[in-house]
C-alpha cells in the first residue's frame, strides 16, 4: 500500500514536471538516462491506473501510454524533439475524453460532481455539461498553443508555456469553476 502511494507521487510529479525534465534533459544532453526512467515510471502509472475504478481511469492510462510511446520512440529513433509533443497529446486525450462524454448521459464533469453530490439537481446537470464544454475549448486552445511551441522549437517558450502558463490557466479555470459552482449550489438551496 505504501509503495503504491510512493509510485503515485513519483508518477504525478513526473507528469507535472515533464516540461522541466525535458528542458533539463535536452539542455544538458541527458535524455539517454532520463528516457528509460520516464518509461519505467509511466509503466508503473499504467499499472496503477488499471487498479482504479473511477471515471479518470481511461484518462490516466491514455496519458501514461502516450508518454511511454513518445519516450520509447524518442529513445529508439534518437529524436528527442518528439518529447515536445507530449503536452499536445495530453490535451488531445483530455479533449477526446471530455468531448465524447458530451454525447453520453453523463459528462465527465457531472461524473466527478456526483462523487461529492450524488443527488445533483437538474440545474447542476446543465451546469456540469456547460463546464465540460468549457474544458473542451480550453483543451483545444491549450493543445494548439502547445503544438505551436513544439513546432517552433524554442525550448524556453515551450517550457514557459507547457511548464508554467498552461498549469496556471488550468488552475485558474478550476478555481473559477469551483467559485461559480459554490454560488450556483447556494442559489439552488434557497
Amino acid at each position: 500500500m505504501k509503495s503504491q502511494l510512493v509510485i503515485k507521487l513519483i508518477s504525478s510529479f513526473l507528469v507535472l514536471a515533464w516540461p522541466f525534465l525535458i528542458w533539463f534533459g535536452l539542455s544538458h544532453h541527458s535524455m539517454h538516462w532520463l528516457l528509460p526512467l520516464f518509461v519505467l515510471v509511466l509503466i508503473l502509472r499504467v499499472n496503477q491506473a488499471r487498479q482504479n475504478a473511477g471515471p479518470m481511469r481511461f484518462l490516466m492510462m491514455s496519458v501514461a501510454l502516450a508518454g511511454i510511446a513518445l519516450s520509447s520512440a524518442s529513445y529508439v529513433l534518437k529524436n528527442h524533439q518528439l518529447l515536445l509533443f507530449y503536452p499536445v497529446v495530453v490535451n488531445l486525450v483530455m479533449l477526446v475524453v471530455f468531448g465524447s462524454s458530451l454525447w453520453t448521459d453523463m459528462s465527465v464533469v457531472e461524473r466527478l460532481a456526483r462523487l461529492r453530490e450524488p443527488n445533483l439537481p437538474p440545474a447542476g446537470v446543465l451546469y456540469t455539461r456547460r463546464v465540460t464544454q468549457i474544458w473542451c475549448v480550453f483543451f483545444i486552445v491549450n493543445g494548439a498553443i502547445a503544438l505551436f511551441t513544439a513546432l517552433h522549437g524554442d525550448m524556453q517558450i515551450w517550457t514557459l508555456w507547457n511548464g508554467l502558463l498552461s498549469y496556471f490557466l488550468m488552475g485558474t479555470l478550476m478555481a473559477g469553476e469551483w467559485l461559480i459552482r459554490r454560488r450556483i449550489m447556494k442559489q439552488e438551496i434557497k
